[in-house]
């Protein structure tokens, strides 16, 4: 029986167990995107993790989400993240970086006074996190076939930039209901181009998106991660059974480095299925509670259902973020450090950042 603890061979990287930190949104960047030197010190303290997933990074201004969000995108932005994979390479670990567009999820005041692109123009609903407070989400302008293309090239660029800053591969979000879900999506693209309608039209960017970072850094520093059926951020699908199996078909032979499945459930019908077609490796983030408590294993015993389901490498999120030491915790079955107040993820500095403690040496 595969363990979390077994080693794993992921292109050229010998991953020292199978345990991935999943990508998360801390807001510890400077107003402009640049990782800061405390972003170093967090990473390397979970240098342990068989892969770490960097947090979600912009590859255009107009991709910025929130306030502190990491960018992808300039000189500064390469040389920040450079000290940060520079620091995590020195503990022994192995870094991709997260590269997500916000899409509708954006506003005006966190982008430097752009608005927000989407498919289609449908709001998120509700409000939207700024400089200045919760403010009203705004109506995006939709995007035009030159943009698309632009865009398109933009995360072509941020993979090469992300190499450049000492990164071993990149991770395309398609997932959680940014810009790549949102075409995919039937709540959110309602366009009647070539980039809509049909489940074809839909994956159609997701596609080009994909196939432009492959040809730009190599297919086997490329991962996609997805999110089939997963309503955050106001997401609506009508057809993920559909949808997912023919965006695995058309990626397929791409060789890529990894496909990504975020709250996975080995009992679904659809990750079974997505799990059948694709041959390469797949890493999955187990369908834990979200809201609400992260259980005492912090998810080890949703991984072990994941690994024996045939899952390849099994991502944690909120175990890795309260337990730096998280690999060697589950490993001397020692108890982990309780999630503090949720508010602190993303308040910016150590406070509950750096501050969890590790096992005494």
């Amino acid at each position: 029986m595969t363990s979390v603890f077994d080693t794993f061979r992921l292109g050229a990287l010998n991953l020292p167990n199978r345990l991935v930190m999943a990508p998360m949104t801390r807001n510890r960047a400077t107003a402009d995107g640049v990782p800061t030197p405390l972003m170093a010190t967090y990473y390397a303290q979970r240098a342990s993790a068989g892969l770490i997933i960097a947090e979600a990074s912009t590859p255009n201004a107009v991709g910025q989400t929130y306030p502190d969000i990491s960018a992808i995108h300039n000189d500064a932005h390469v040389a920040g993240w450079r000290r940060v994979t520079e620091a995590v390479g020195a503990a022994g670990g192995r870094m991709f970086l997260q590269i997500q567009h916000g899409g509708r999820i954006g506003h005006p005041d966190n982008s430097g006074g752009l608005p927000p692109v989407a498919p289609s123009p449908v709001a998120l609903p509700g409000t939207i996190f700024t400089p200045g407070g919760h403010v009203p989400t705004v109506v995006p302008r939709e995007m035009t076939a030159a943009e698309i293309r632009s865009t398109v090239a933009d995360f072509a660029a941020a993979a090469r930039r992300a190499v450049d800053a000492g990164f071993a591969g990149v991770e395309v979000h398609g997932g959680n209901g940014y810009l790549l879900h949102q075409f995919l999506a039937s709540g959110t693209n309602h366009r009647t181009d070539g980039y809509g309608g049909s489940v074809e039209g839909r994956t159609r960017f997701v596609r080009e998106v994909v196939e432009a970072v492959a040809a730009a850094v190599g297919p086997e520093r490329v991962g996609l991660r997805v999110a089939p059926g997963v309503t955050a951020n106001g997401m609506h699908e009508d057809d993920p059974q559909e949808v997912y199996p023919a965006l695995v078909d058309a990626l397929s032979d791409t060789g890529l480095a990894y496909l990504h499945v975020v709250f996975a459930d080995p009992d679904q019908p659809l990750f079974q299925r997505i799990r059948k077609q694709w041959a390469g490796t797949l890493i999955a983030n187990p369908a834990l509670p979200w809201p609400g408590p992260l259980p005492a294993d912090g998810g080890r015993h949703e991984a072990e259902r994941l690994l024996a389901a045939g899952t390849d490498l099994v991502s944690l999120g909120r175990a890795f973020l309260a337990n730096p030491d998280l690999v060697e915790r589950l490993r001397a079955g020692a108890a982990l450090n309780p999630l503090r107040e949720e508010g602190l993820m993303y308040v910016g500095g150590a406070d509950g950042y750096t501050d969890y403690p590790a096992l005494p040496a």
